[in-house]
């Protein structure tokens, strides 16, 4: 099983001067659930190298016992300092993709056509798609083969509109998710806030926040090992 994780490259909380970047649980958490059953991960973002971390995701209150793992680990580390360029990736070398979020996608993934590719690359070859928080953003410009939304008419989540009005960013973030995902037809649902809530149609799973990542990893090994069976 060869997955690819895919994280931004963006640092700027919009104008406010503030940093951000990916959001470390929600690597954190399928990075394990993939390395503990022997995947092969391949980490990559669009300017390659170091992805920015948001520096809040490392705070105590939103370390876990698999953020601390990977803080103590120096082989994920190193995989993490060495990101491949995002343009240099195929979809014909995995068997999945995984988006963990992070304001950061907001500015960069959701508008990078080389993203948008990949991710149409994987539809099209029949391989599974995940995303999780605000990663399911990058799914904004993403289209079937008929040109319609890729969300449009499927069962999608991402970081509701509520948990974004609790860390006070509504204002700054360039869209927010859950409008997004409506306004494509996707036919969006969420759990209570900050609890895990994965939902999955056809080859599209969707996790709503940070507690979702593991969950969303779990249900994509569970597909790709059915897949195999």
């Amino acid at each position: 099983m060869k997955v690819l994780m895919v994280l931004t490259s963006h640092d700027t909380l919009g104008n406010t001067g503030r940093p951000t970047g990916f959001w470390l649980e929600e690597l954190a958490a399928p990075y394990y659930a993939f390395s503990d059953i022997n995947a092969e991960i391949v980490l990559a973002s669009p300017q390659g190298g170091q992805p920015p971390l948001d520096p809040k995701s490392n705070e105590p209150d939103f370390q876990t016992d698999l953020t601390r793992r990977f803080e103590k680990d120096e082989t994920a580390k190193a995989l993490l300092a060495n990101t491949v360029r995002l343009d240099s990736v195929s979809q014909a070398d995995f068997d999945a993709v995984f988006y963990p979020g992070g304001h950061g996608p907001l500015w960069d993934l959701a508008e990078d056509k080389n993203s948008v590719q990949l991710i149409e690359s994987f539809i099209a070859a029949n391989k599974p798609v995940a995303v999780v928080c605000h990663a399911p953003g990058v799914l904004r410009h993403v289209q079937n083969a008929d040109g319609t939304p890729l969300v449009k008419g499927k069962k999608v989540t991402g970081f509701a509109n509520s948990e974004e009005e609790a860390v006070g960013l509504t204002n700054v973030v360039p869209f927010l998710v859950e409008d997004e995902l409506k306004s494509l037809g996707g036919v969006y649902s969420k759990g209570p806030d900050w609890a895990s809530y994965v939902l999955t149609d056809g080859l599209l799973i969707t996790g709503q926040n940070p507690a979702s990542s593991g969950p969303v990893a779990d249900v994509l090994i569970k597909a790709l090992q059915n897949k195999s069976a």
